[in-house]
C-alpha cells in the first residue's frame, strides 16, 4: 500500500475512533498511550523536550474543541458577563477583538485566567499539556503531523519565504496577522490549527521535567510556578516553534506585554478525575 493510502487509512481510523461528525464542536480523543516529546530524528529538540523518540505517556479519554476559540465566541462570553475583556485591537493592531472582519479569527491577546474563565463558562477547562500533544500528533511520531517539514501550505506561521499583502513580511504567511480558523486542513483527528495561527494556553504550570512527570502518571504536573505552557506555535513564529514537541512558556499575566501570538481552545473531562 502506498504511503498516501496508508495515511488516509490511519486518518479514517482516527476519525472513526474520535467519533467525529461534520457538525461537532468537539472531538473525543480516545484513551491510550503515545510517545510524548522529542520526535525521532529531530535535531532541534531542547532539553525540556525529553529523550529522542519521546516518553510513553498514558492519557485518559477527553474531549477537545475542533477549533481555537474565535473572537465571536469570546464576544458571546463578554456579552453574557462571564468573561473579562482582554487587550483589544484598539490597544494593539495585532489583537483581534474589536478588529473589523476578524470575528472568525482566533481570539488572542488573552491572559491565562481569561482563557480559563471562558472554558469554565463552556463547562470545560484548558487542555493538559499531554492531552494537547496527543491530540496534535494525531497518531504521528514525526516533527509535525504531516511530516518532517512545515510551510504555509500546512499552517499559518512565519516560514521565512511566503509573502502576501504586506510587503516584505513573512509573518502570518505574508498577512502579518492571524487567519480565519480552519484555513488549513485538519489533522487526522479532525482538529484545525493545532499547529500555527495562534499558540494555545495549557492548563499546566511549566516544569523542565514535565514530560517525565506525565510519564509517571501525573498529567497535572506542579501545583504552582512562574510560567504557564503555550503549545502549537503561532502566526509570527518560525518553523521550529511549530514542532509537535516544542514547549513554549509565558507568565500567565501579560502585564505591559501584548500576547498577540496566544489564543486557546478548551478541553472537557469525560470521566471525573
Amino acid at each position: 500500500m502506498k504511503l498516501m493510502q496508508k495515511m488516509a487509512v490511519i486518518a479514517l481510523s482516527l476519525l472513526t475512533s474520535a467519533g467525529l461528525s461534520a457538525n461537532s464542536k468537539t472531538v473525543t480523543i480516545p484513551a491510550g498511550s503515545f510517545m510524548m516529546g522529542c520526535s525521532v530524528g529531530d535535531a532541534a529538540c531542547e532539553n525540556d523536550e525529553g529523550p529522542a523518540g519521546g516518553m510513553k505517556v498514558h492519557v485518559p479519554a477527553f474531549k477537545i474543541d475542533r477549533h481555537e476559540v474565535s473572537v465571536a465566541d469570546y464576544q458571546a462570553c463578554l456579552d453574557a458577563g462571564q468573561c473579562k475583556r482582554p487587550k483589544d485591537h484598539q490597544r494593539n493592531k495585532y489583537c483581534n477583538l474589536g478588529a473589523e472582519g476578524r470575528g472568525a479569527h482566533p481570539v488572542n491577546c488573552v491572559d491565562w485566567q481569561q482563557a480559563l474563565d471562558y472554558c469554565s463558562w463552556q463547562g470545560g477547562r484548558l487542555p493538559y499539556e499531554a492531552e494537547w500533544e496527543k491530540a496534535a500528533r494525531a497518531g504521528t511520531g514525526s516533527r509535525y503531523p504531516w511530516g518532517q517539514e512545515v510551510s504555509c501550505k500546512n499552517a499559518i506561521l512565519d516560514d521565512g519565504v511566503t509573502m502576501g499583502s504586506v510587503p516584505n513580511e513573512p509573518d502570518g504567511c505574508g498577512e502579518d496577522r492571524t487567519w480565519a480558523r480552519g484555513s488549513r486542513e485538519a489533522n487526522a483527528y479532525g482538529l484545525f490549527d493545532m499547529h500555527g495561527n495562534a499558540g494555545e494556553w495549557q492548563m499546566n504550570w511549566y516544569a523542565r521535567d514535565g514530560i517525565a512527570q506525565y510519564a509517571a502518571g501525573d498529567l497535572m504536573g506542579p501545583s504552582d510556578g512562574r510560567q504557564r505552557l503555550v503549545r502549537g506555535g503561532s502566526w509570527d513564529e518560525n518553523r521550529g516553534n511549530l514542532r509537535s514537541s516544542f514547549r513554549n512558556v509565558k507568565p500567565p499575566v501579560s502585564g505591559r506585554s501584548v500576547y498577540g501570538s496566544i489564543g486557546f481552545r478548551c478541553a472537557y473531562d469525560i470521566n471525573p478525575r
